[in-house]
């Protein structure tokens, strides 16, 4: 065997027992018994909340109850095994499941017999994308994002989930063309209205939202709403015909099926550009909810480690046929506030739920579609962000415009072109406050100026050069947008026989303010005026090199000291008087 060969199976065993010890590490880390009747109590209480909420976005989204459940199990499981959030409960969440509705849909309309696998195939293109945002380190960037468009995006959300639950909620099938069919016929579902499935959705939602705060101690709305819904439909309504899940989506109680990757040339783009979106989302709705369970446990999360939890969760619920999931906030505070603390209670919810999955998933055929339509529009009604929709006109009328902006988009066009346009709109807007306060920090000094600091002697000389020698003060980050500003006190040169550039102040030199600065110096020089540089160093300096800058001004004239740039500068604009009016004798 070569050497060539021996080095390349040496790397490779290397490698593979790296990640051996990484996922030996990971596991190791994340089991801890030193909670554990905490740890117990929490994971079988976050289960019970999860149970009706999975169903429910299982048949919200097109692919069924079951895959609601398993994507319940395998995120929450593997979130749980790798994660950065001890505490943190993830599953199929309303914005994860708005976003799978339409892929959903859309692969089926265009590929009916596979277009169901090539759905799970975004889901695993999700997780691919959500552990390479992990391992690169991005999840520090991923929320920095201007909360008015964070605030019209799930609101647009919520507004979706919403409009796709009337048709259940009344007792009719989902009209096609999701959220747009859903408006376009809304006259003829309300006409048409079921009255037995409409009081059942009407039952569900008066005990979720008129439960009192006691109760939810001991039994969640959610689980009491499907228990009673299920019971009064069995019971007072045995003879009517009621949608139930039996009837529409049944369950199999077995293991899954593993769903290998399926796709087509022409839907591949696609699938791509959604499976990006989607994994995008989760991170989002992940590290937000990592931040509420930070501010519960006074811990802080480790948020790339988080991204690749999450990433193997949903590439593991792809495969076996489960809804993408994030971090849900209703499970994690329910999950914290029953006192678990680690990510043993995670694991325990998951192993409860596969338990339920697989042993008791002939109990829930019965439970009518209606009450599920009830659940998922509480949810969508609690992820509108209320707080801010109330007093954003308040806050910010530019911030108000682009929130209804989004949320308009989100709904009626494109998740992706709801927050592209948003973001580019409010860093536009963000950079032009930021340009418009910095350009008050140019400034082009000839005497004595009370808005910047000048000692006795600066002064002094500033009086005595008369107006011949000009201090070009910059302060503050120069950014792009504080160019024109820069470019606009080109004009005060003409009239100087010195320029002193003082750079002490700018801790940031963009590339478009230092080809500005490049141009002042070269009309300058053009017109014979002696430059002196004050407070170019580091990355300053190192910038303006580059540029070429220094090379049209002597080394001497580069200086870290103001009064002495301004005593030469005085000094030579004399000397400069002397010989002129020597030469006119």
């Amino acid at each position: 065997m070569s050497a060539s060969r021996i080095t390349q199976k040496d790397s490779l065993s290397q490698g593979s027992l790296s990640l051996y010890n990484w996922l030996v590490m990971s596991i190791t880390n994340r089991i801890e018994f030193n909670n554990l009747r905490g740890d117990l109590f929490g994971g079988v209480t976050a289960a019970i909340v999860s149970l009706p909420l999975a169903l429910a976005f299982g048949v919200a989204s097109g692919a069924g109850p079951i895959a609601g459940l398993y994507g319940a199990v395998c995120v929450g499981f593997f979130a749980a095994l790798f994660g950065g959030t001890p505490t943190l409960i993830s599953e199929p969440t309303g914005p994860m499941t708005v976003v799978m509705t339409a892929i959903v849909a859309n692969l089926t309309a265009a590929n009916p017999e596979q277009g169901l696998a090539m759905a799970f195939t975004v889901v695993m293109l999700a997780g691919i994308f959500q552990i390479v945002f992990g391992i690169f380190k991005l999840g520090k960037y991923i929320t920095l994002m201007p909360y008015s468009v964070i605030s019209g995006f799930m609101s647009g959300i919520g507004v979706i989930l919403i409009i796709l639950q009337i048709a259940p909620f009344v007792g009719q099938p989902t009209p096609k063309g999701g959220v747009i069919g859903t408006v376009q016929n809304l006259p003829q579902l309300l006409s048409n209205i079921n009255p037995v499935e409409a009081t059942l959705g009407a039952i569900t939602l008066a005990i979720l939202f008129l439960m009192p705060k006691k109760f939810k101690r001991f039994i969640p709305p959610q689980l009491l709403a499907l228990i009673v819904g299920t019971v009064v439909a069995l019971t007072a309504f045995a003879n009517s015909d009621i949608r139930t899940i039996g009837t529409v989506a049944p369950i199999a109680t077995s293991l899954p099926k593993l769903q290998l990757p399926t796709f087509t040339l022409q839907q591949i783009t696609i699938m791509v550009v959604d499976g990006a979106v989607l994994g995008l989302l989760g991170c989002i709705d992940t590290l937000l909810t990592a931040v509420i369970a930070d501010s519960l446990t006074r811990t802080e999360h480790k948020s790339d480690k988080e991204l690749i939890g999450q990433g193997i969760g949903n590439l593991v619920s792809g495969l076996l046929g489960g809804l993408p999931g994030a971090g849900a906030t209703m499970g994690t505070v329910v999950n914290i506030q029953t006192g678990a603390s680690t990510a043993l209670s995670g694991l325990t919810r998951a192993l409860i739920l596969l338990v339920v999955v697989l042993g008791a998933a002939n109990l829930t055929q019965s439970i009518p579609m209606a009450v599920l339509a009830g659940i998922a529009l509480k949810v969508g009604i609690d992820i509108l962000d209320w707080s801010f929709l109330k007093r954003s006109h308040k806050v910010s009328a530019k911030g108000s415009l682009i929130m209804y902006g989004v949320l308009l988009l989100t709904v009626f066009v494109d998740l992706i072109v709801a927050v592209g346009i948003g973001v580019f709109i409010a860093n536009i807007l963000t950079i032009e406050r930021l340009s418009n306060l910095q350009s008050k920090e140019v400034k082009t000094i000839t005497d004595a100026d009370d808005e910047i600091t000048l000692n006795d002697e600066e002064k002094r000389l500033l009086d005595q050069a008369k107006g011949r020698v000009l201090l070009f003060y910059l302060s503050g980050p120069m950014i792009f947008g504080v160019s024109k500003a820069i470019a606009r006190e080109h004009a005060a040169i003409k009239n100087t026989d010195a320029l002193v550039l003082d750079l002490s102040d700018v801790p940031l030199l963009g590339v478009t303010a230092s080809l500005e600065i490049e141009n002042a110096i070269k009309e300058a020089c053009d017109r014979g005026v002696d430059v002196f540089i004050v407070g170019a160093a580091g990355k300053i300096k190192q910038r303006l090199e580059r540029l070429g800058v220094f090379a049209k001004i002597p080394g001497d004239r580069l200086l870290m000291d103001r009064t002495e740039a301004l005593r030469q500068a005085v000094a030579l604009v004399a000397n400069r008087q002397e010989s002129a009016a020597a030469l006119s004798r």
